[in-house]
């Protein structure tokens, strides 16, 4: 049986909430070196609405934090998102929600990174880190991460 992806209506009357599957608290899991990990990810809006910031904590598996904020940017009518974490990274994402998913690339030194948010449901998507040496036409996966709210 086929279902036909439905675009929730707040997506089709504002782009800029677009991102709102997001909002919430998360448990966050993911395989690494063969073992089951697990985390916490919590997103809220602030700023009257405008910033979603998330702010993704990996212990007790990982000890590693990051936070992000991200925006829809109406005059060039993409989303943008500048993340850092407590490994002192600061990386910087644009793009669009399409097809039922979000999608945002940055290119460093030649090379082109890009997150999807996919297979969204109200209480659960996948997350997926991934690069391309060849210009977008084949994508490695760094790292895949699924969410199931909390709240």
């Amino acid at each position: 049986m086929s279902v036909a992806h439905v675009e929730p209506m707040t997506i089709e009357l504002d782009a800029a909430r677009q991102f709102d599957f997001w909002l919430g608290e998360w448990d966050c899991t993911w395989r690494a070196d063969g073992l089951e990990h697990v985390g916490t990810n919590s997103v809220y809006a602030d700023l009257g609405g405008v910033v979603l910031v998330e702010n993704f904590d990996g212990r007790p598996s990982l000890d590693y934090q990051g936070l992000s904020y991200s925006l829809y940017d109406r005059k060039e009518q993409r989303w943008k998102q500048t993340w850092v974490d407590s490994e002192g990274t600061y990386l910087d994402f644009v793009g669009r929600f399409e097809h039922g998913a979000m999608e945002l690339r940055r290119t460093a030194d030649g090379v082109l990174f890009r997150m999807r948010w996919e297979n969204i449901e109200p209480n659960a998507f996948d997350w997926s880190y991934q690069r391309s040496e060849d210009g977008g036409r084949t994508w490695t996966a760094l790292w895949e991460i699924g969410y199931s709210r909390v709240l």
